[in-house]
């Protein structure tokens, strides 16, 4: 029994579930994945608060409910190939291993890849490739994918990430917005996709490029 199981515990209890998340499976992947382990050591002790915690570079890991509520509205079931737009600490990325086939996740920030990319590997999470590249270009050599989640948000919808998903019930789910932000599920069916609002929240703002670590 690692320290943090407690606190584990009753984040899942009385932060995720008492609000409304009802799937077992997401419920059981949050409970699974040690949060502690994808903050800074110094945050540690705060990583099951119900807030998200700065992690370097101007990014944050969401709060607990947030990552519950995307990967339920994912509708994962084990096998689904998914792409993420933004690793940052590998957090958000390690709970949707617990539930799909594989995940490719795409971070522009390479100090951030790295970091997570070495959490990830580090505690067992082999069904993970981190990616070092612009999340608005996405990953057109590995589409389609099933399930494609933004931790980031753009100003308007990504035309190039839509074209990647699955035109037979592939799922994206993003926040979508600048100054207010709504956080959205869009389901494809061919040229046709149907789009639900699911809350207002905040993400930092999605950006272009990759910056030079060089």
């Amino acid at each position: 029994m690692d320290l943090y199981e407690s606190k584990r515990k009753q984040m899942v209890e009385y932060q995720i579930k008492a609000r409304g998340i009802s799937s077992e499976k997401v419920l059981e992947a949050m409970m699974k994945v040690k949060r502690h382990l994808f903050v800074p050591p110094e945050k540690a002790l705060y990583a099951y608060e119900d807030r998200p915690l700065a992690i370097g570079h101007e990014q944050t890991i969401s709060q607990p409910y947030i990552v519950a509520l995307m990967t339920e509205a994912a509708s994962l079931t084990g096998s689904e190939k998914v792409l993420e737009i933004g690793t940052g600490s590998g957090y958000q990325c390690a709970v949707l291993s617990c539930l799909s086939g594989s995940v490719y996740s795409v971070e522009r920030i390479k100090p951030l890849a790295v970091r997570a990319g070495n959490t990830l590997s580090g505690n067992g999470f082999m069904n993970c490739e981190i990616i070092l590249g612009d999340g608005y270009n996405g990953l057109p050599d590995q589409a389609p994918f099933d399930v494609i989640m933004l931790t980031a948000s753009p100003p308007a919808m990504p035309e190039k990430l839509l074209k990647q998903l699955n035109d037979d019930g592939g799922r994206m789910i993003l926040p979508l917005g600048t100054v207010s932000q709504t956080l959205i599920k869009v389901t494809r069916y061919r040229s046709r996709f149907i789009r639900e609002d699911l809350a207002g929240v905040i993400f930092v703002p999605m950006v272009p490029g990759v910056p030079d670590y060089t």
